[in-house]
């Protein structure tokens, strides 16, 4: 049997930071998205064990200043792309006003340090939630574009044609008969 599953990322690494830090008894606060402050001194040999424990599920601490500021522009962006309400700002306008620095810089170290640019970070998180919207079969194409701020429903797909090598139409299909085999290996 087969079956979709429609999951949130925030929610899950928070539970997971959640859990990992109440298992290794550490007092801490969330401060936001992939921002924790630890409340009381932490030995090394504590901080590598929490560290450790959070590997498996793809959680790492983060040390490095400009690392810490790619994970911070790519946790905006998350947050940007995956909000419920439409933001209506241009996004470089919206990260440099959260981040505190100017677009320009942002742009520039988040090219050097991940060869890409953030313009394409973000097609590639709405073109992943689309799949997801498209996946949980809630919206349609029309509703889904413009909940990810799309000018139209063919920029979007333009966008997930170049990004995935098929059409949002395509890609509907494609789910609509793997449901349809799910349903007939099921009687």
């Amino acid at each position: 049997m087969k079956v979709f599953i429609k999951f949130d990322f925030n929610s899950i690494c928070k539970k997971v930071l959640e859990e990992k830090l109440e298992e290794h008894q550490i007092k801490h606060k969330i401060l936001g998205f992939g921002e924790v402050e630890f409340l009381g001194k932490i030995s090394n040999d504590k901080l590598e064990e929490f560290s450790n424990s959070l590997s498996p599920y793809g959680i790492e601490i983060v040390e490095n200043q400009k690392s810490i500021l790619i994970q911070k522009i790519k946790d905006t962006i998350v947050d940007m792309v995956y909000v419920d309400e439409i933001i209506n700002v241009k996004s470089s306008v919206y990260l440099a006003e959260k981040l505190g620095h100017s677009y320009g810089y942002l742009s520039n170290l988040f090219s050097e340090v991940t060869y890409t640019s953030i313009e394409n970070f973000i097609i590639m998180q709405k073109i992943e939630y689309t799949k997801q919207l498209i996946i949980s079969n809630q919206l349609s194409l029309t509703e889904i574009a413009f909940k990810l701020n799309y000018s139209s429903v063919a920029h979007l797909s333009s966008q997930f044609k170049n990004t995935t090598g098929i059409t949002p139409s395509a890609f509907q299909r494609i789910i609509k008969k793997r449901r349809e085999n799910a349903t007939k290996n099921i009687n």
